[in-house]
Order: structure tokens, then sequence, then C-alpha cells
């Protein structure tokens, strides 16, 4: 009983009504004989654990809450689901840079030391972040308002690639001249004609 006391102190939601089960024991193998005097008995508890509905239903509303403070005073602009939006968008600007960091920017290490010289990089990547993340957003945009799916990295159709495979994608597209004046784009495969398509027409004469 000690052992279901402390359970119930700890536990936040369930309670269980305890219920006491006398089991009598035998020194002895077989079965006993009628009428025989157990050598000793064992007990155990046991019971049902219930949730108090009230308490269900308070613990369901509080799941996910926490604060979101900030110092935006301007209500007219923000209201509290935009502001909360507008926090979890934060993960997408965090992922962004995370990729600019890693050895798949595919771009040399730069030593400067120059403050002005950093600053200088730091903006010329900031701005090939916006790029990347503009374009990533236009192709996940078009593929799903004309129901059209890109294949991912396991060759399933997919309308939320991120723009790394893309570029990966249109490796092999190369640009023939004849007489060096006409050229041709020659390569194309059909994942990368889906792209040019949904891009629009612009990108379509650049490929063409």
């Amino acid at each position: 009983m000690e052992a279901f006391k402390l359970w119930q102190k700890q536990s936040v939601y369930c309670r269980a009504e305890p219920e006491i089960i006398e089991s009598p024991c035998y020194k002895t193998k077989g079965r006993p004989a009628d009428g025989r005097v157990p050598d000793h008995y064992e007990y155990y508890v046991t019971g049902s654990c219930t949730v108090a509905v009230q308490t269900r239903r308070d613990a369901e509303a509080s799941l996910g809450c926490f604060v979101l403070a900030t110092n935006d005073t301007d209500t007219a602009r923000l209201d509290a689901g935009e502001l909360l939006r507008t926090c979890k968008s934060q993960q997408q600007v965090e992922r962004g840079f995370r990729f600019l960091k890693s050895p798949d920017f595919l771009v040399s290490s730069l030593y400067l030391k120059k403050p002005e010289r950093i600053e200088v990089l730091l903006m010329v990547m900031t701005l090939c972040l916006m790029v990347y993340a503009a374009i990533q957003h236009r192709i996940r945009y078009e593929l799903k308002r004309q129901s059209r799916t890109f294949p991912d990295m396991k060759k399933k159709p997919a309308q939320n690639p991120t723009g790394r495979w893309v570029f990966l994608c249109f490796d092999g597209i190369h640009v023939l001249s004849v007489n060096g004046t006409e050229k041709h784009m020659v390569g194309i495969s059909e994942r990368q004609s889906t792209i040019i398509f949904i891009l629009g027409s612009t990108y379509q004469e650049i490929y063409s």
C-alpha cells in the first residue's frame, strides 16, 4: 500500500481506488487438499485508473501553450495569430543561414580581416539566400497551384522540393552553338522541363 500511495501522490492526472487481493500459498507442490489451511498468504494491490473529465479537458487545453513576448507595440500591424506565425517562420530563416554556413554552399573558403569586407561578404551571402528562398518558394507555390509534382531524392512525387535539390537536378544541361551564332539548349530532361514550365514564359525563353 505504501508504493500505491506514493504512486498516487506523484500522479498528476490518474486516480485509482485500490483493491487488495489475498492469495493463499502452500509449501508443497500440486493442488492442496480440501480444507487444508494455507501456510501463508500473499497480498496484491490492484485497481482501475480513471481520469476526471474536467482534469483531462484542462490538460488538453494547456497542450502547446507557451509565452510569446514581443517589443512590437503596434497591435494594429500584428495580431496574436500573425505574431505566432511570424515567430514560427523564423526557423525557415535559421535553416537558410545554416545552409549558407555548410560546405554544401559550394563556394571556396574566404579569409577576411577587415570588418567592411566581412560586412560586404555577409551582404552578398544574404542576398544569395534571399534569391534561393524566393525561387524555392516560387517552385513550391507553382507546383501546388498547378497540381504538378517533382521527384524528390527518393524518386517519389513531391510538391515541396528544396531549392538545392532542384539546382542539382539541373546539372547536365548544355548550350549547343551552331556556326558561332545559333544556340540551342540540349540535355533537358522531363523533370527539368517541369520546373521550366511552371516558372513561366521568362524561364521558357531562356531554356528554349
